[in-house]
């Protein structure tokens, strides 16, 4: 499995999955979630309002994952994961690790060749991107995908570009 860096908009990826770091409801928010959510219409929406009222009636926990249409977005699919909120106190490292493992078993369970990553829980969850870059690295190199080919890294910043490459040249 190839793995890629993109300084960019997740939202313009031409890939079979886009993964959206998406808050428990389903029902869009701010950041990357928000993005996908706007720019992929109202077909997202639908589906993730049929998840909450058969599946997940009290939301996607944390760490985990599920698929749904991309709608307008130039991709086929989007999954939906939830990270975790960064704490000092707590380690929740191996949620945020998650995330990443249990997107790629759902674009594995879809055929998806190519899958397109936000730096996961790097926004509004604070998780500092250093360690969020070692620990989304770690987690994709560790997994054992049959169908994924590339997983794309799409970097909001230059900066972010910057962590993710250094990692990914440290982890190897």
């Amino acid at each position: 499995m190839k793995i890629v860096l993109v300084e960019g908009d997740i939202t313009e990826q031409r890939v079979d999955a886009i993964v959206n770091a998406a808050n428990s409801s389903l029902m869009g928010g701010g950041g990357v979630d928000g993005a996908i959510h706007r720019r992929g219409g109202p077909e997202i929406l639908e589906e993730c309002r049929a998840l909450r009222a058969s599946r997940y009636g009290r939301g996607l926990p944390t760490g985990q994952a599920v698929a749904t249409t991309a709608g307008r977005l130039p991709a086929r699919w989007v999954i939906h994961t939830v990270g975790p909120v960064y704490s000092r106190s707590e380690d929740r490292s191996h949620l945020l690790a998650s995330c990443y493992r249990e997107s790629l078993v759902v674009a594995d369970a879809l055929g998806v060749g190519t899958v397109a990553f936000p730096a996961i829980s790097t926004g509004i969850y604070r998780w500092p991107v250093e360690d969020a870059a070692r620990i989304a690295i770690t987690a994709v190199r560790r997994a054992a995908p049959a169908v994924v080919e590339e997983v794309r890294f799409v970097l909001f910043n230059t900066a972010a570009y910057a962590v993710f490459d250094s990692a990914l040249r440290d982890i190897g």
